[in-house]
């Protein structure tokens, strides 16, 4: 019953709107620990203990296997190492069908292994603001397409929120790339 109700929530996407990011620059993030996966394999994922590295770009994204999901996870697996030479990490998290994200981390295609994906706790969507809903404002049970890069002391320094995922990956890169020159001598 849950592949028709993702199915159906995917083919909404294009009449779906995210609200605008409420977590600006220079608000706090919210801590959280969720399930997830990388490469495949069941991953715990806490952002304070990812944040003790560096940068963390954290996206939500509406739901694994659907094409524009798809088509974003594959362009930030092949810039991972340009967001690691900038010291960041790169987190994914849905709302939507999280029964396949240890499936679409393993993906040689999509995530290809390189980085987390979690699922998204309604604390978390509630918290990041991350809850897309439909054009007359009505709710849906998945995530919008939201990325924020969060400086290692967890506040916001970028918020990106666009359900086209063509600049996801370059804005959130400028953004990581901008921190570490500002603070790479630090």
């Amino acid at each position: 019953m849950r592949r028709p109700l993702i199915l159906l929530a995917a083919l909404a996407l294009p009449f779906a709107v995210p609200a605008a990011a409420e977590l600006t620059p220079g608000k706090v993030a919210p801590d959280f620990t969720a399930e997830g996966a990388l490469a495949g394999k069941p991953f715990s994922v806490n952002l304070k203990a990812a944040l003790k590295k560096g940068p963390v770009v954290l996206y939500f994204f509406p739901a694994a296997f659907t094409g524009g999901c798809n088509a974003e996870a594959h362009a930030f697996a092949e810039a991972v190492p340009d967001f690691q030479a900038a010291g960041a990490t790169v987190i994914g998290m849905t709302a939507g069908n999280v029964d396949r994200i240890v499936e679409f981390s393993a993906d040689t295609k999509l995530c290809s292994g390189k980085f987390a994906v979690a699922a998204a706790s309604p604390a978390v969507i509630k918290g990041y603001d991350v809850l897309l809903k439909k054009p007359d404002g009505t709710p849906t049970t998945i995530t919008s397409r939201t990325s924020y890069v969060i400086a290692p002391g967890g506040k916001i320094l970028f918020a990106h929120s666009d359900m086209n995922p063509a600049d996801h990956v370059k804005l959130t890169l400028e953004a990581v790339r901008k921190y570490h020159e500002a603070h790479k001598h630090h």
